[in-house]
């Protein structure tokens, strides 16, 4: 395993057999989410992607309780005391959901317990999420008085739909996993003590296919949910190289010698 630390240990990066995990280590404040924890987010996934080599990111909470309490609302009088520095603030939200959102691999969320606010923003951002039955959601800024940046509300109404992101968001209501899994938002919801070998499973599994294929995929499922047009571009030319590349021939040789293919990614 590898594994560096980022914002003084707050977020967490390890890799192990091609799996990334960032921990949100914050568990004395339920995996609330400080300004230098937003600020480092973009540089633990970059580390993850390009120095470990991850092919897969799985985010979760520390403690096995809580997966984020969202942004550490004790640092508002100064982080967001006025419109100038709320608008930093929410550059350095967009930046971290962005990190997640664009990354050159996919992302779970494995959620335990406090999803809100922002917490509720990373694991939008993710591309798959999964929970266990002790999760609570809520998005609450109208109890605060306070928008979300529209680049985090759009992750949340393709997780959602439009309807319940409107319910989600006007009303700050709290939410239960099983209306989360009837909306779409969440893949699957399990006994708590099932969740994290749930999530090992799905996240080696995904890890051990060809990873130009996956990465040509999700380009391709981006390209049309968020009508971008230069996803789409990229999916198209990474498509193209995969059937001159090793790991196709390595998949057809595995498939003629009836064994499991051994991909590297070229």
């Amino acid at each position: 395993m590898r594994g560096e630390d980022f914002a003084e240990g707050l977020l967490k990066a390890s890799v192990l057999d091609h799996v990334g995990t960032v921990l949100i280590d914050n568990p004395a404040r339920k995996n609330a989410v400080t300004a230098r924890m937003w600020q480092a987010l973009p540089d633990a996934v970059q580390w993850l992607c390009e120095e470990a080599r991850a092919r897969l990111i799985i985010v979760k909470g520390a403690g096995n309780t809580d997966f984020s309490a969202g942004a550490d609302i004790s640092e508002f009088a100064s982080v967001r005391k006025d419109a100038e520095t709320a608008r930093i603030y929410e550059a350095e939200n967009s930046k971290a959901f962005a990190a997640l959102r664009t990354a050159p691999v996919p992302s779970i969320a494995a959620i335990r317990g406090i999803c809100y606010g922002g917490g509720f923003g990373l694991a939008a951002a993710c591309d798959i999420r999964i929970a266990d039955e002790t999760a609570r959601f809520c998005i609450p800024p109208a109890k605060l008085g306070l928008a979300y940046p529209a680049d985090a509300v759009a992750d949340i109404v393709e997780g959602l739909g439009g309807q319940a992101a409107r319910y989600a968001l006007y009303t700050g209501a709290v939410m239960e996993p099983d209306q989360l899994v009837k909306w779409g938002f969440l893949l699957d919801c399990l006994q708590s003590e099932a969740l994290e070998t749930h999530v090992d499973r799905l996240a080696a599994t995904i890890a051990s296919n060809a990873p130009l294929s996956v990465k040509a995929s999700r380009l391709a499922i981006r390209a049309v949910v968020e009508g971008n047009a230069e996803a789409g571009a990229e999916a198209i030319a990474i498509g193209a190289s995969t059937f001159e590349s090793a790991d196709y021939a390595e998949g057809r040789k595995a498939f003629a010698e009836k064994r499991k293919p051994q991909f590297t990614g070229r």
